[in-house]
């Protein structure tokens, strides 16, 4: 079969091109609550949701004139955001709420909540939380099941109750 990935491996952080980082900065760490943790230069800057290096890089390399990648076209469909409960999850969604940043979607996967929303950029966000692995759907052999079942949005701000 050849080489395997580690099953400890993980996806360190996302790295984005946007075009002004005032704006970007309004989206990571004013809404989602992102800290920042250095600067280089004046075009980029890293932010972490704690002590790591970064979890999302922004930078203006290619300026003001950079342009979002057109739908139908191959590249990032979406990052993901883990949540490490449904309450932290709640406690985002109601900063959404209340500052009324469009959401696009909202599915429950029978393993994860989500909650899908768009950065400045265009670059697809997903918000989302794993419910325990014990309680997600498998069929007979074992294989995890996908389901896209509707998410009650507002039932989920019942958490912070």
């Amino acid at each position: 079969m050849g080489y395997k990935i580690s099953p400890d491996s993980q996806i360190g952080h996302v790295h984005l091109t946007v075009k002004n980082l005032n704006r970007s900065l309004k989206f990571y760490r004013d809404l989602l609550g992102y800290k920042i943790k250095s600067w280089y230069g004046d075009s980029a800057v890293f932010l972490s949701a704690n002590n790591y290096h970064h979890h999302i890089a922004l930078n203006t390399w290619e300026g003001e004139k950079a342009k979002p990648r057109p739908a139908g076209h191959t590249g990032l469909y979406h990052f993901a955001i883990l949540y490490p409960s449904r309450k932290e999850l709640a406690l985002a969604f109601k900063k959404l709420w209340e500052e009324k940043y469009p959401v696009q979607g909202a599915t429950d996967s029978g393993i994860s909540e989500s909650i899908y929303i768009s950065d400045p950029d265009g670059n697809g966000v997903e918000l989302y939380c794993d419910r325990p692995e014990y309680e997600w759907p498998r069929d007979e052999k074992d294989n995890i099941i996908f389901e896209t079942k509707s998410f009650d949005l507002l039932e989920l701000l019942s958490e912070l109750d």
